[in-house]
């Protein structure tokens, strides 16, 4: 697998390589460091960053909260961009799982230590991973996520929980030894809160390791306050077991 990689001014290094015939572009962000090997947070985008120019993905959300420099320790992470219209399913979440592995090759990063986070569409892709790719990942950060369809995003789902009577239950019990820290608004009017809730029931119920925080006051965009929250990241740190 070839890649190249180009310097953006806005401090993510853009990369491209080709898999199964197609295109994979991702942004990468390395802080400056002596880490000769350094853990992985995947981060997924959601709806409004879908595209082709390898930079939307990293103007919402995470990318944002790491040019404020919320990372307390040198943390190597990457962000694919799904095409327009598309989910983080199939060959998508194969090319994003790729992409992590051209950064651990060509970059540095530890494959025994890799995050996993994404917000709203992303959120969804989290559960989708991480439920297709057993034990790869060390933490799961779901922001604003789903679980199943709603009426106003009928395309999006957990397609791995596809048939299953009891999807949050049956998530919750394949992820129970997964660290998790989770965040929605309360008066979101996309992705409804209840879903998360209903995770978080289930995650506590099979007794995983949950950190479950619900905004109030806030609707869709939860991704800010989870992102900028100090204690994320030390809960994280702490996880990936990294020298500050």
């Amino acid at each position: 697998m070839s890649s190249r990689a180009t310097v953006s001014p806005d401090h993510f290094l853009a990369r491209e390589f080709m898999r199964a015939g197609h295109r994979v572009r991702y942004r990468l962000h390395a802080p400056p460091g002596t880490s000769p090997v350094r853990p992985i947070l995947l981060f997924l985008h959601g709806s409004g960053e879908c595209g082709t120019d390898n930079r939307a993905q990293t103007r919402v959300g995470l990318g944002p909260a790491l040019l404020r420099g919320v990372v307390p320790f040198p943390l190597l992470t990457v962000m694919p961009q799904l095409p327009p219209g598309a989910c983080w399913q199939d060959e998508h979440a194969e090319d994003a799982l790729a992409a992590v592995d051209a950064a651990c090759t060509h970059a540095a990063g530890d494959p025994a230590r890799v995050a996993l986070t994404g917000l709203s569409r992303g959120g969804y892709g989290v559960w989708q991973l991480a439920l297709t790719h057993r034990g790869r990942f060390r933490a799961l950060i779901p922001v604003c996520a789903g679980v199943t369809a709603t009426a106003g995003h009928p395309d999006l789902r957990v397609a791995a929980l596809d048939g299953s009577p009891d999807p949050w239950r049956e998530a919750a019990q394949a992820l129970r030894d997964v660290p998790v820290w989770m965040v929605h608004g309360a008066r979101d009017t996309v992705i409804p809160v209840e879903q998360s809730r209903r995770m978080a029931a289930a995650l506590r119920a099979a007794g995983a390791p949950l950190h479950y925080r619900e905004l109030p006051e806030v609707s869709h965009n939860a991704w800010d306050a989870a992102y900028g929250d100090a204690g994320l990241w030390r809960w994280l740190h702490g996880i990936l077991e990294v020298n500050a």
